[in-house]
């Protein structure tokens, strides 16, 4: 029996240090597990504060898209409204500017066509004088032939005291006179022989050109048309000196004689005014003086023609060539005939057309045409 009680004590003993180990073992793994228990519950805190946190910023931005969406989408409408007035306008000035266009050049073909009413009237007024001076000579030896004619009749009629030494001397002068008639007669046919092939139009065709006898024949046409004219600018009292110096070893060019000798009529002009006013300006002892020179330069022709008038001022040196510029009174020119002028040889004959000039001094404009052409 106390055997029996023994052994229960002792059974009963180690139960009670084996559920005493066990509290203690368990009681350490509560304690180990606590730790990751606690920073799991920290973690889950945090991580719910941060995706609260993400989603609020995510409304804010979502909110923020949805306005700038809108915002955009208005841009694009007022853009739109904006594009759809911007072309209305556009095409409303366009068509005036186009009206405008269409206007100016009118109003341009309405110039040009008094730019060539007024070439034509400068140089049918030397056209004129030019054939009234060999008409003059064929009036002068017609009249004196028949005088001499009438004096050798009586002479004949005559039965005695005749005279053979005087009616040869007659006869004489008679064929003098008939010889001077045609020459004249020829010179005059020779004048409207030129107009008439000057003035050929349509072809615009290139033809080989004695430069020379060109310049000649428009400064002469040029000189003559303006001592006749009756405007105060172009008075008979105005004795322009001509100084012409033509180089001997020009080659025959292809030009359009018509289209260069109505630039040439043009420098010419504006030259012959440019002294006739510098001499009502200062009177004398000035001496008008426009000078015409003509030479080859390597693989191109120079004309220059050059007059002692008042110049041109500095500052309108890059105007001139330009449509409707003229320094000349309101009336007295259109302001085309230098652009036209630089055109003709610019882009009709492929040279240039240059100037130079001092105010109070000189101007000289120079023609360079290529010889190729």
């Amino acid at each position: 029996m106390l055997a029996s009680l023994g052994v229960f004590s002792f059974l009963l003993g180690s139960f009670q240090s084996f559920v005493f180990q066990s509290v203690t073992t368990v009681a350490a793994l509560i304690a180990l597990l606590t730790i990751p228990l606690g920073l799991s519950l920290s973690l889950v805190r945090d991580y719910a504060r941060t995706y609260q946190s993400l989603r609020q910023k995510l409304r804010e931005v979502e909110d923020l898209s949805a306005r700038t969406i809108a915002q955009e989408q208005e841009k694009q409408h007022l853009l739109a409204v904006q594009n759809e007035t911007l072309e209305q306008q556009v095409a409303e000035r366009t068509a005036a500017l186009q009206q405008s266009l269409a206007d100016l050049r009118a109003t341009q073909a309405q110039l040009i066509q008094r730019e060539k009413l007024a070439s034509l009237g400068e140089l049918t007024a030397g056209i004129a004088h030019e054939i009234q001076n060999p008409l003059n000579f064929v009036n002068n030896f017609a009249e004196v032939s028949a005088e001499l004619i009438q004096e050798l009749d009586d002479e004949r009629e005559k039965d005695t005291d005749r005279d053979p030494e005087l009616e040869g001397e007659l006869l004489t002068d008679l064929k003098q006179n008939i010889t001077k008639i045609s020459e004249h007669g020829h010179r005059a046919a020779n004048i409207v022989r030129g107009m008439l092939e000057h003035s050929r139009v349509g072809t615009g065709q290139k033809q080989p050109t004695d430069l020379n006898a060109l310049v000649d024949e428009y400064l002469r046409l040029s000189y003559h048309g303006l001592r006749r004219s009756g405007d105060s600018a172009k008075d008979k009292s105005v004795n322009v000196t001509l100084e012409t110096d033509f180089a001997a070893d020009l080659p025959t060019l292809n030009v359009v004689a018509q289209d260069l000798g109505r630039v040439l009529l043009n420098l010419f002009n504006n030259a012959f005014y440019a002294v006739g006013e510098q001499q009502k300006q200062v009177g004398e002892p000035y001496q008008p003086t426009v000078t015409v020179r003509t030479r080859r330069q390597d693989a191109v022709v120079a004309i220059h023609i050059r007059d002692n008038g008042s110049g041109i001022p500095a500052a309108l040196m890059g105007k001139i060539f330009q449509p409707f510029f003229t320094t000349k009174p309101t009336g007295q020119g259109t302001g085309l005939g230098l652009s036209i002028s630089y055109d003709i040889i610019t882009n009709g004959h492929g040279g240039m057309l240059t100037v130079q000039s001092e105010s109070g001094q000189f101007t000289e404009f120079t023609i360079t045409l290529p010889i190729s052409s």
